[in-house]
């Protein structure tokens, strides 16, 4: 009995330690933030009509973008994994951070590997994933911190881009933005959020950069048109998120998944057309809106970069790359920068 009472004891103790070293916190920086109401509402309107990529990700969504990255012809996510499993020591050596700062963390999976190399390198990190999904978040930070004993999860929920200025503070802080996500800005707007960044950070600490490479355009388009139509199904599911959220009547099958690389742009486009004439009302809008076969929705763009761009951009926003991790084929880039401007 008495063993079986401080087992019991030990192990109420352990859950006690792992929800002490656990933290989540909601980040604002006041200004009013656009719903789904304007953001489709002001989108539907426009001569070429648009819907943001952020509402693909509802629950059915993020499955089906799981699924994308399991798929052969998607090559973004493996590489990346494999060069972080390959240089994750290199990288967490050259940046020595006691804070390290994900921005779009999701579940945290590719987190792993950094903090495994932290692990190895006798580092004590605390860890802030910042991300919109607070259950995503409540669910990593509580696996991370039962399966890393020494690691803290201090949680941000936010928009990493409205709430950029709100990143928390750090002795020696590493910011990462895997997957490529910048390529999903516009250039603009990309080079306005390295530059926010840059005036964030202090001299010293590090921005670890995702970021998918030019190359043959029939390796580019594969990756965003599989065979087996899960990319297809994921830009639909934004259609599904507007029916339920919005009260609206959208049929996703009469739409067709439409993604090809515009040369002159470096960049994926991705779009659902009308397969025939109809009109779709939105009962939360209040409004109707009419579909002529063959017209098009845009909704996401993912852009390719050279090395030259990317030292660029970053030369915006006051870094420096310190590191290239690339695979042989060139295909994709981790880049490693220290902030050394003002």
């Amino acid at each position: 009995m008495a063993r079986t009472q401080q087992a019991r004891s030990s192990e109420g103790a352990t859950h006690t330690d792992e929800l002490l070293r656990f933290a989540i916190e909601r980040a604002t920086n006041g200004e009013p933030r656009p719903t789904i109401v304007e953001d489709v509402a002001r989108g539907l309107a426009l001569p070429q009509k648009t819907i943001p990529s952020k509402y693909f990700y509802d629950e059915r969504g993020s499955r089906l973008f799981d699924a994308i990255c399991e798929l052969g012809e998607y090559y973004l996510t493996r590489t990346e994994q494999a060069l972080l499993d390959r240089f994750a020591g290199d990288l967490i050596s050259a940046a020595e951070p006691t804070d390290l700062i994900e921005l779009g963390s999701g579940m945290s999976r590719k987190t792993r590997t950094l903090l495994d190399a932290a692990e190895q390198a006798g580092l004590e990190l605390c860890y802030h994933p910042f991300d919109v999904c607070e259950e995503a978040l409540r669910e990593s930070g509580q696996a991370l911190t039962a399966a890393y004993p020494r690691l803290r999860v201090h949680a941000i929920v936010g928009d990493y881009d409205l709430d950029l200025e709100r990143l928390p503070d750090g002795d020696r802080r590493l910011v990462a933005f895997l997957g490529s996500t910048l390529g999903n800005f516009t250039r603009p707007h990309a080079r306005d959020f390295v530059d926010r960044l840059g005036g964030v950070l202090r001299r010293g600490e590090h921005f670890l950069l995702g970021a998918d490479l030019v190359k043959p355009i029939e390796l580019i388009e594969a990756a965003y048109n599989d065979s087996a139509g899960i990319t297809a199904e994921f830009n639909r599911n934004v259609l599904h998120v507007i029916n339920r959220e919005l009260d609206a009547n959208f049929d996703p099958a009469a739409f067709e998944h439409l993604a090809f690389f515009n040369v002159e742009q470096s960049q994926i486009e991705a779009y659902l057309r009308s397969r025939r004439r109809q009109r779709v009302t939105v009962r939360k809008l209040g409004s109707s809106f009419d579909f002529g076969e063959g017209e098009t929705i845009h909704t996401e763009i993912s852009r390719k970069f050279t090395y030259q761009e990317l030292e660029e951009l970053l030369a915006g926003g006051g870094f420096e790359v310190r590191r290239w991790y690339t695979p042989a084929d060139d295909s994709f880039a981790l880049a490693l920068a220290e902030k050394t401007g003002n």
